[in-house]
């Protein structure tokens, strides 16, 4: 057994996606288990099979540091990408790793040297940590330095746990009217936020967004509240594009058979978008919704892709160069996305709650992973050990000591 760290009893096996319903947990600790002073992890395993194991409370890595209280955790398509198929990328899980990056807390303890932060604040934890050193970080980039420790991306834990450690400065105090519950959404919001400021000045523009997944919906609200005046979103689930038309899409369309050209063309037309889309975002990584996004671009537009699919598609390099369209993309966040996404929240231009559409409590995360694979709902929330969700929802500004049990 490994120094610091004690693996409880169950074990949690893969769950049969072919299956017509998702199972029960396997026997999680219980929820006295959770309450004691102890740092309480759902795990993965390199076989693909979860664990939850007790381990060590961190302890402050400098005087910088803030200890967290996890509360919230959404989770994300990479969550899910690890745990079936083990990698993304040049990341793979080789020894087992607490899964989560999209998390909202209640600072526990403070370094000597932080300023900012108190014991009690509610907070938005940004879940990536550059060395501030290299080039990138230097010209203010830090979210492509090569030695970012980011959450949940092999070998660094992620949030799935009862504590976690991390620098002040990631950590943004949560609007007073915004409930914990929906500050796990800010990091998706921030990935929002990005793709739409990559898109330049979006005052008066129409704005064509592929997938009504949270990325994709969310970019819809950021595009609105950045002054876009049209914003369609496209996808090929019929459930997802009417709940995107609820939360706010000037227009949906829904992808049918046939060639990216003719759904191009049929989107043009039933969208009224007449030459084109100024700004084409796509959140799916999908090489017949990229085809189609670029086809839908109007001429000088900008294409932002931000969704991960196949590492290696074909591409309309051809029109992208014919239509002299500007080609970017869009990696997690950069600075002042988190500061920005909070003010949004803050002022009501964009809102979080009616995306989130199933909760879990950490004995369930099981299921939870489970429900996000088989692409149930918008967005599954996993409360942290000992939090359900009436206590995330009920923990603004006034009320949270109560609301919260003490560990």
């Amino acid at each position: 057994m490994m120094e610091g760290v004690e693996i409880m009893s169950i074990s949690i096996q893969t769950l049969d996606l072919d299956s017509s319903s998702i199972p029960g947990p396997h026997l999680p600790p219980s929820s006295e288990e959770f309450t004691v002073e102890n740092n309480t992890c759902f795990v993965l395993n390199p076989s693909k099979d979860f664990s939850y194991e007790r381990r060590e409370i961190p302890q402050l890595r400098t005087p910088r540091h803030v200890r967290v209280r996890v509360i919230a955790t959404g989770l994300c398509g990479s969550d899910i990408h690890y745990w079936q198929h083990g990698r993304i990328g040049r990341y793979t899980v080789d020894s087992p790793i607490i899964l989560g990056h999209e998390s909202s807390g209640i600072i526990e303890e403070c370094g000597i040297d932080v300023k900012e932060l108190a014991v009690g604040d509610r907070v938005a934890l940004e879940p990536g940590v550059g060395c501030s050193t290299c080039e990138t970080c230097r010209h203010g980039q830090y979210n492509l330095c090569d030695s970012m420790q980011f959450a949940a991306t092999p070998p660094y834990d992620g949030t799935l746990s009862t504590f976690y450690c991390l620098p002040e400065e990631c950590c943004y105090k949560l609007p007073s009217h915004i409930t914990l519950r929906e500050g796990a959404l800010v990091e998706p919001l921030g990935i929002a936020v990005h793709c739409c400021r990559l898109a330049g000045d979006l005052q008066g523009s129409a704005v064509a967004i592929f997938g009504a997944g949270p990325i994709g919906l969310l970019c819809c609200a950021v595009a609105q509240a950045f002054g876009a005046t049209k914003v369609v979103i496209i996808d090929a689930v019929e459930s997802r594009l009417n709940f995107a038309r609820e939360f706010g899409a000037n227009e949906i369309y829904k992808m049918e058979f046939g060639s990216s050209e003719s759904n191009a063309e049929k989107l043009l037309a039933r969208t009224k978008l007449f030459g084109g889309a100024d700004v084409v975002i796509d959140a799916t990584g999908a090489e017949s919704c990229i085809a189609c996004g670029v086809s839908a671009l109007k001429r000088g537009g900008v294409f932002v892709q931000a969704g991960l699919g196949s590492p290696n598609i074909a591409f309309p390099i051809g029109q992208i160069c014919d239509k002299e369209a500007t080609l970017k993309g869009s990696f997690r966040y950069g600075p002042g996305d988190y500061k920005l996404a909070i003010k949004l929240l803050d002022s009501n231009r964009v809102r979080l709650d009616s995306l989130i559409t199933h909760d879990f409590t950490f004995s369930e995360a099981e299921r939870a992973f489970g429900n996000v694979a088989k692409k149930q709902g918008i967005k599954s929330v996993i409360y942290g050990p000992g939090v359900d969700r009436a206590m995330a929802e009920s923990s603004v500004e006034g009320g949270l000591a109560a609301a919260i049990p003490k560990l």
